[in-house]
């Protein structure tokens, strides 16, 4: 390892998630340091990671408050604001510090190249971690293309105008950032999300967990709006209500801005006794919830955002030999392809059908279980990435 003097800086800024929480982030974080980099990283509070400064694994860690949950237009405005003036309080107090040679900015929001264009000034390079599409994330979201859509595509064009290096989490971001980015194809790299085999361990089954029932399908993610825990929940109700299947629970893990919501349209729809919302919680009970599952969703919704964006879960779901049930989604089909079955987009009745056609064949869920656990482990584990993101960092640089 290079002497500190010598050491390339880093500065990784994210908003929307803390770290060590963010898995691509702190993902990223640990192989830039085990490749000699020095890693600083600014990310948000919350109630489990509260502390205002602490180093893990080499990795000095910022965190500023936030103070609202964003939920709505000015909730957003309000949230971005809070995050940009703390993000460059903070980011400047490192320069001085410990110093950065290069900002890596996660996105979202895509409104983090106005820290970077200032440091720019003095250097700096600016690399854009591009996690979500954000134009389209906001349409789906609020279901509109209005004022603050093309607020967000502003953003988003002037950030990889801004970026001297841009990295996607697969194809269809890449093609974003050359055709609607102007980027240079040789200044954008993919690396894609692969999970880390270390941390997804498999493990025994913990049968409380399916409440007296013979089935749990599984799900681990976000409850936001584009998450389609809606249509997961209609699909619970038709499997109980209609096929009258009362031998399967539901264990649903995440937390986020429509649980509270969500456990109310579960009672609406009289399946709450058959669904357990965890709420956000630690690796080990989601290890526990997921192990135990037969079959593993992933219920989002059929749109232009979800279609192009790759789904940490359908890979972790692999990682642990998990049969999936998903709509069909061009890049969850790409990363699941044959340890998935694919309903029709955005029937919750098919998905229903789809999930009871994989509990009632424990063959097909066995086969499908490995096929997916193989092709993580030899495809698309996070050590076939990782190499991606040192050529990338190589190309900004040097």
């Amino acid at each position: 390892m290079a002497s500190p003097g010598k050491q390339k800086k880093v500065l990784i800024i994210v908003e929307n998630l803390p770290v060590p929480f963010d898995r691509r982030v702190w993902q990223e974080a640990t192989s830039l340091v085990k490749s000699g980099y020095l890693v600083s990283i600014i990310c948000p509070k919350t109630k489990e990671y509260n502390k205002s400064f602490e180093v893990i694994d080499d990795i000095y860690i910022y965190r500023h408050p936030l103070f609202v949950e964003a939920d709505g237009a000015v909730g957003y405005a309000l949230e971005y604001s809070i995050a940009l003036f703390f993000q460059f309080i903070l980011a400047t107090k490192i320069m001085f510090t410990r110093g950065f040679d290069a900002i890596h900015a996660c996105n979202p929001p895509d409104n983090i190249f106005l820290i970077a264009m200032i440091f720019k000034l003095f250097g700096k390079k600016f690399l854009f971690d591009h996690h979500d599409i954000n134009p389209e994330l906001y349409e789906a979201k609020f279901g509109r293309r209005d004022f603050f859509y093309k607020v967000m595509l502003a953003w988003e064009r002037w950030t990889f105008k801004l970026a001297d290096v841009s990295i996607a989490t697969n194809e269809s971001y890449k093609k974003i950032a050359i055709e609607r980015g102007k980027m240079n194809p040789e200044k954008v790299f993919v690396v894609r999300s692969g999970p880390k085999l270390d941390r997804l361990k498999i493990i025994p089954p913990e049968d409380n967990l399916k409440n007296g029932r013979d089935f749990l399908v599984g799900y681990v993610g976000v409850m936001g709006r584009q998450e389609g825990i809606d249509y997961l929940l209609r699909s619970a109700s038709y499997i109980v209500h209609e096929l009258k299947r009362t031998d399967v629970h539901f264990g649903l893990v995440g937390g986020g801005t429509e649980l509270s919501s969500m456990k109310e349209y579960a009672e609406e729809l009289n399946v709450s006794e058959y669904v357990t919302f965890t709420g956000r919680v630690s690796d080990e009970e989601m290890l526990k919830m997921l192990n135990t599952a037969d079959v593993c969703v992933n219920p989002d919704v059929a749109n232009e955002m979800n279609d192009k964006s790759t789904m940490n879960k359908i890979m972790e779901y692999m990682a642990l030999s998990k049969p999936i049930v998903q709509f069909d989604l061009t890049e969850g089909r790409f990363s699941a392809q044959e340890a998935s079955l694919y309903a029709n987009k955005n029937d919750e009745k098919d998905l229903a059908e789809k999930i009871i056609q994989l509990l009632d064949d424990r063959n097909l869920r066995q086969k499908m279980g490995e096929y997916g656990r193989d092709r993580v482990v030899n495809e698309l584990s996070w050590e076939y990435e990782e190499p991606k993101l040192l050529k990338a960092y190589k190309a900004l640089l040097g």
